[in-house]
């Protein structure tokens, strides 16, 4: 269905007739390890990928999108990442726990950082780690800010992801009263399994 709410809050659109996300496309030194990653860890489910593909990959869906990884033709030219930046390109996943995400990320392993931004008093947790080749994914419950146009002049707010309200402009929602706990992280390193440190606005 095309977005025609959000055409209309910007006074018409000149912009291709979308009507939403289908996948994302992944280039992968292992095809295995990257399939096991997002089935295990991300809980996307294997759907059959055409059989006229000449070259090596795997179709997943869940959560409303597909990701199409894509065996890379030669792996050791792919760049190696460490350093989990949060301003680098990446895919991001709204959730209904931030602290569940973290209680697993623990168990498996998996080194991560934290972030915490808040825009009108509402706060946002946002977490961050790396797929097997280094492409990034971000948990957060970003469904928390509603979506506003730039230079609207009615008092449309479109809230992310699962609902949809109208809140006039000027007001505020109040901030769910554990966002106090919410201390946006000074440092850039990552979180390791056995460091205990935690910030939740959730």
């Amino acid at each position: 269905m095309v977005n025609t709410a959000a055409a209309a809050a910007r006074g018409g659109s000149s912009g291709l007739p979308l009507a939403s996300l289908n996948h994302i496309s992944i280039v992968c030194r292992s095809l295995q390890e990257s399939l096991t990653f997002y089935t295990d860890v991300l809980g996307f489910i294997p759907v059959r990928r055409p059989g006229s593909f000449n070259f090596d990959g795997a179709w997943l869906f869940n959560y409303g999108i597909g990701i199409h990884l894509l065996q890379s033709e030669d792996p050791d030219s792919l760049p190696g990442k460490t350093e989990i930046n949060p301003k680098d390109n990446h895919i991001s996943f709204q959730c209904e726990s931030m602290v569940a995400v973290e209680r697993r990320l623990k168990e498996l392993g998996i080194p991560y950082v934290q972030r915490c931004v808040e825009e009108g008093g509402i706060y946002v947790d946002q977490i961050f780690f790396h797929d097997p080749d280094g492409f990034m994914i971000e948990i957060c419950n970003c469904d928390n800010l509603p979506v506003v146009p730039l230079g609207a002049d009615q008092p449309l707010v479109m809230a992310a992801c699962k609902r949809a309200a109208v809140i006039k402009q000027q007001q505020v929602p109040s901030a769910p009263t554990t966002a106090t706990q919410c201390v946006p992280s000074s440092t850039t390193n990552a979180i390791h399994v056995s460091e205990e440190a935690h910030i939740s606005c959730a």
